[in-house]
């Protein structure tokens, strides 16, 4: 069983090659959340590979998927446990926070990786070029090849993660404050280029949009940015930043 949250493909990408390399289930965090329970619970079998994969903010996990975790109940047989993460540059200490949040639920972490993506922060800075977004691709299916030989052999103590420069300093200080202040929608806004399509409502994993003539942002926001990367007439912007910025989808979402 394969649990995933993605806002613009590349952890979906991810999920889905090991899902089905190792005929197992895809999960989709965010359906799952939309069933509204108290508790989600699940039945697992001794050996059965049971893997989360999503991407880097702010140097940890999206608050979404922690928050899962705290929801989650596993019963029947010891599974093999593993976590991906997505990351355009280095994942800080995520596999840390996010192998806590497993140890309060009474899992630990068999083996961790974090996998170079391209970026989908059009906040922050511009995407890559074209030809280095296929670069960085063409690698992740190469180390993607190599996990999955590593998950099929059932090889625990295997931690592959991209720490980066001052780890511990960037997951404590900066993404408290990120999941606090940098969270706001007040800054998105769709220009006249909007067709009123309705995508962006669609794909909002909070369901935090809502269209009529153009798109309205509620208060419930992890910036995940799949509205603004996957509008069809590149109408939506945050701020002023973004407006000479390009926007990244995964080519095979």
């Amino acid at each position: 069983m394969i649990f995933y949250f993605t806002g613009t493909g590349n952890s979906l990408y991810a999920a889905r090659t090991i899902a089905d390399f190792q005929n197992e289930k895809l999960v989709s965090v965010a359906a799952e959340l939309d069933k509204n329970q108290p508790a989600y619970m699940y039945e697992l079998k001794d050996g059965e590979l049971l893997g989360f994969v999503y991407p880097i903010y702010a140097w940890a996990p999206p608050k979404i998927v922690l928050d899962f975790v705290k929801s989650i109940t596993f019963t029947g047989g010891k599974p093999f446990v593993f976590s991906l993460n997505t990351c355009g540059e280095d994942e800080g200490r995520a596999t840390a926070v996010f192998g806590k949040a497993l140890k309060a639920k009474g899992l630990a972490l068999d083996c961790a990786f974090s996998l170079k993506m391209p970026s989908n922060y059009v906040i922050g800075s511009n995407v890559y070029p074209k030809a280095a977004q296929a670069k960085i691709l063409r690698k992740a299916d190469e180390q993607l090849q190599g996990i999955n030989g590593l998950l099929k052999e059932r090889q625990s103590g295997v931690f592959i993660r991209r720490p980066g420069k001052m780890p511990a300093l960037k997951t404590a200080l900066v993404s408290p404050l990120f999941n606090r202040f940098a969270t706001t929608t007040k800054p998105f806004r769709a220009t006249d280029a909007c067709t009123a399509c309705g995508l962006c409502e669609r794909v909002c994993p909070l369901h935090n949009i809502q269209v009529s003539g153009k798109p309205a942002w509620g208060n419930n926001c992890v910036q995940c940015l799949a509205c603004i990367n996957r509008c069809p007439a590149a109408a939506i912007q945050y701020g002023k930043a973004t407006e000479k910025r390009g926007r990244y989808v995964h080519p095979d979402l």
